[in-house]
């Protein structure tokens, strides 16, 4: 008998009775946090004797809050759940497994999601049109003429695979769906003997803010589509048991200051903390008052303090929003009744409760938080409001070229009328997805911003791209029922579309007249987005300074037209009868926005926007659609193509082997995001991937976005290491101008040209390729084509000062080896510039069934004289060195799936 046995108990909620694994008796469980009790169930449940037995159990009931990660366990999450963009290249990867294993003789059908997987539609939309009355309708037109290959081949493995739904396009994004209907908190599943089995809903995605989720309660983080498609097919994730940072938080919010304002605060706190690879969990008296729309803006920004997950517990405000948004109440019975039963119940005033033991502290007043913007490059560099003007005066002129013109530009346009613009000012306001649009307190906000400018007579400035594009129809309900949609559209922002949009990067053309007058003089213009990521180089091209902001704070940069603005001392305007109108004159009452909030947020609105929500609209029913188990590949397709990974794959893998006269593909510093890794956005005609397309026909007014075309690696692997933004140093080392984008020089044919088309030399020569990079290399969001390109361009390994977390775990999923400079070295420090040769030894011990702690490197410079260390190697877990002896975590559940 397994403690899987000895657990099993019953249940009963809302009259009925369920199997449920009861963990509130086992020895140790009560001192832990509520994250790692999420994990004991999860452990328990999962019991097989092989990967996850009674010790691992043990050994998180024994979890010591102070010691470093160290013991391995298997995390099997109860859910995927997907965008389009990072989810098309799974379901493409899955069809192409299946003509795989028929291939090898097998069955076909065995490839289908063995968990609940959903992919939601949300990344596509562009923000072509604006400020008119049918935005959202047009956007949404064009969506489809863009996307239409795309949205075929989705509908196909709706139909095709098992445990796989579609939310449609316009419905909303991810992660508003997610916690608004697809989360269960606990969910229930019919067993082989006839009873129901109640569990702990966990869920993985393929979108880093996938911890959204955590304010409802739900265990789950980001992970790349590559990780995400092993968990569709029943592999648990290896992790290792990580320290967790109780945060309290006391206090209640003061007037003017937003959840977006706490979320920029916490976000700067945890950075300075230093939490990657850390769960964090939010606990007190406290968190009672803390909204579930607030939890889930703080769950949300996870990856931008750097947490695995940001996680409140399950508690009546927990409740309270299941049945706000339409969830049965035998449901949220359910969820009281087990959680109650496992110890899992979070209400700090309970008698029976006890403080968790955590291994790290911290806490915030609320009451201390004050109004402020974070940017203009990263999400945790955060700016008081009052600070604001002053810090871009600071910061403006390192984006300043001797180009830069410093006087004001005229501009003539038939959409806005004539106007100047300069450096500084806001070309786009955007009110975006995510982080805040979930929140109906700081969108009421922004409506009621919007009503008081709008009687006062204020307008944006005619040279900002104004749009709003909610997470869900639900915002769209609740923002005309309490008649703000209207004063919003008077100030431009109409409805542009459900979905990411700015804050992927589609936040669309500006106008042509103002795009022209600030590339011809090298204007540093500003963009304000209510999002989460302001990454270099990734909301528009023509934007080199990037903010983000609360809801209503991103409608007043609009009426101050400029980020050198401070709220405090300059007028936002005057009204009719020539007064100045300060920003506190418009700026709504907590009680005014709550007032609004309960009058016009109803449970009928959830039930209603959510009763058909896998069906879609016209556009969408109306797609022709391919059938049969196989997929239907076109080989002129540029949007959906069979992958590579699996050509020529046998049974069994062939030894892992050292590496042997590597060059270097790559030079660069640290902070390398996903971002800069991973193609996204816009692409020229020039590139590599426009040359592609251009080749076949293909228009550069009909290229779309890398994101759109994430399905075909052809187009993929020439956009990898592309970002505008990315600096290889390797072209400084031998004595050429750094060409920002993705360029490199060819040892070969000893000539500087771009990365993809060097590294098809050096393949076509079978020289394998490395890249070296300093500090904190793959942060970002959870990008699986950063790792899928990197090894489609020939890298075997890739040395680094440290990795982010998500793209140290992709990187061995596609078979790439990650590795680390010895402590306190770097590249610089050992003397290393890139035009050496590589030779790795020590791969090869992998063979034995041991993970080296390091491996020898030896690096050969041009004179013949050689550097030698020893690099750390980062496969942290016996599963992860199982993926890399298999070529890659697709192969080894493929194999795994033919026995």
């Amino acid at each position: 008998m397994s403690l899987r046995d000895d657990q099993l108990a019953t249940l009963k909620a809302a009259g009925k009775d369920f199997d449920y694994y009861n963990i509130a008796n086992l020895d140790g469980i009560d001192h832990l946090p509520y994250s790692l009790k999420v994990l004991v169930e999860n452990l328990v449940r999962n019991i097989d004797g092989a990967n996850i037995t009674d010790e691992h159990v043990k050994t998180l009931l024994d979890w010591d809050p102070n010691a470093e990660p160290s013991h391995e366990i298997q995390f099997t999450p109860s859910r995927v759940i997907m965008q389009d963009f990072t989810g098309v290249p799974c379901i493409v990867d899955l069809a192409t497994m299946r003509d795989a294993v028929k291939d090898l003789g097998g069955d076909p059908e065995v490839i289908n999601p063995q968990v609940q997987s959903d992919m939601v539609i949300d990344h596509s939309v562009q923000i072509d049109k604006y400020g008119i009355a049918d935005a959202v309708q047009q956007n949404m037109d064009i969506e489809y003429q863009r996307n239409g290959e795309r949205y075929q081949f989705l509908r196909w493995g709706q139909q095709a695979f098992k445990n796989f739904r579609v939310v449609p396009p316009g419905t909303g994004i991810i992660h508003q769906v997610n916690i608004e209907y697809l989360a269960k908190v606990v969910m229930s599943k019919a067993e082989a003997n006839g009873n129901t089995l109640a569990y702990l809903d966990s869920c993985v995605g393929t979108d880093s803010h996938t911890t959204t989720e955590n304010g409802l309660g739900v265990l789950g983080w980001g992970v790349g589509g590559i990780e995400a498609e092993a968990a569709m097919l029943g592999q648990p994730i290896s992790m290792l048991v990580p320290r967790v940072v109780g945060f309290k938080l006391t206090g209640s919010i003061p007037e003017g200051v937003t959840a977006t304002d706490v979320v920029l605060t916490i976000t700067d706190m945890l950075r300075k903390h230093g939490v990657v690879g850390k769960f964090v969990e939010f606990y007190g008296e406290g968190i009672a008052s803390v909204p579930l729309a607030n939890r889930a803006t703080i769950g949300n920004m996870g990856p931008e303090f750097g947490s695995t997950c940001g996680i409140f517990p399950i508690d009546n405000v927990t409740l309270d929003y299941l049945r706000l948004t339409g969830r049965s109440e035998e449901q949220v019975a359910l969820v009281e009744a087990y959680a109650k039963a496992n110890k899992l119940w979070g209400d700090a005033s309970d008698p029976d409760y006890v403080e968790p033991q955590y291994s790290e502290y911290e806490e915030l007043d609320l009451g201390t938080v004050v109004p402020s913007i974070a940017g203009p490059k990263r999400p945790q560099d955060r700016i008081l409001l009052s600070e604001a003007k002053e810090m871009f005066e600071k910061t403006a002129p390192a984006y300043e070229t001797e180009k830069t013109v410093k006087d004001p530009v005229a501009v003539s346009t038939d959409f806005r009328g004539d106007f100047d613009i300069e450096n500084g000012d806001v070309a786009i306001a955007s009110i975006t997805s995510c982080t805040n649009t979930s929140n109906p307190s700081v969108m009421i906000a922004a409506g009621l911003i919007a009503r008081n400018a709008h009687a006062k007579g204020l307008k944006p400035k005619p040279w900002v791209k104004t749009s709003l594009a909610p997470g869900s129809q639900v915002v769209a309900d609740y923002l005309k029922a309490a008649g703000l949609q209207d004063d919003l559209d008077a100030l431009g922002y109409q409805l542009v579309g459900f979905g990411c949009a700015t804050c992927i990067g589609n936040s669309g053309p500006l106008l042509p007249e103002i795009s022209e007058a600030i590339n011809a003089n090298d204007l540093t213009v500003t963009a304000v987005l209510s999002g989460n990521r302001n990454f270099e180089g990734r909301i528009s091209p023509d934007v080199k300074m990037n903010y983000l902001a609360s809801p209503p704070l991103v409608i007043a940069y609009a009426l101050a037209g400029t980020m050198d603005f401070d709220f405090e001392t300059q007028p936002l305007g005057t009204d009719a009868d020539g007064n100045d109108v300060y920003l506190k004159d418009i700026w709504p009452t907590n009680a005014e926005v709550a007032a609004v909030v309960d009058g016009s947020v109803s449970r009928e609105m959830f039930l209603k926007d959510y009763a058909s929500v896998f069906d879609g609209d016209h556009r969408w029913k109306g797609l022709d659609v391919p059938e049969g188990e196989l997929f239907a590949w076109n080989d002129k397709s540029t949007y959906v193509r069979k992958q590579t990974f699996f050509d020529g794959m046998k049974a069994t893998p062939d030894p892992v082997a050292d590496i042997h006269g590597a060059r270097v593909l790559a030079l660069l510093g640290d902070s390398v995001t996903t971002d800069h890794i991973s193609p996204a956005g816009a692409f020229k005609a020039s590139s590599p991937a426009g040359k592609y397309l251009t080749e076949r026909g293909v228009e550069p007014k009909n290229f779309n976005s890398y994101g759109s075309r994430r399905g075909n690696h052809e187009i993929m692997v020439r956009g990898t290491f592309g970002n505008i933004r990315l600096r290889n140093q390797l072209l400084a080392s031998v004595g050429e101008e750094v060409t920002p984008g993705g360029f490199t020089y060819d040892f070969l044919a000893k000539k500087p040209t771009t990365i993809f088309e060097a590294s098809r030399d050096y393949i076509d020569n079978k020289v394998p390729l490395v890249v070296l990079a300093g500090k904190e290399y793959g942060t970002g969001s959870s990008r699986d084509w950063a790792a899928k390109g990197t090894v489609m361009l020939g890298v075997k390994a890739v040395i680094t000062e440290s990795f982010e977390r998500i793209h140290r775990s992709n990187l061995i999923g596609m078979g790439v080896l990650p590795l680390q400079f010895p402590a306190g070295e770097s590249y610089e420090s050992l003397g290393l510039n890139g035009t050496e040769t590589y030779d790795i030894a020590g791969v090869e011990k992998l063979n034995e069934g041991v993970i080296p702690k390091t491996v020898h490197v030896t690096a050969t410079h041009e004179d013949g004289s050689k550097t030698e260390f020893d690099a750390v190697v980062r496969i942290d877990t016996p599963g992860e060195a199982d993926y890399y002896r298999n070529g890659g975590i697709l192969q080894y559940v493929l194999r795994n799936l033919m026995k």
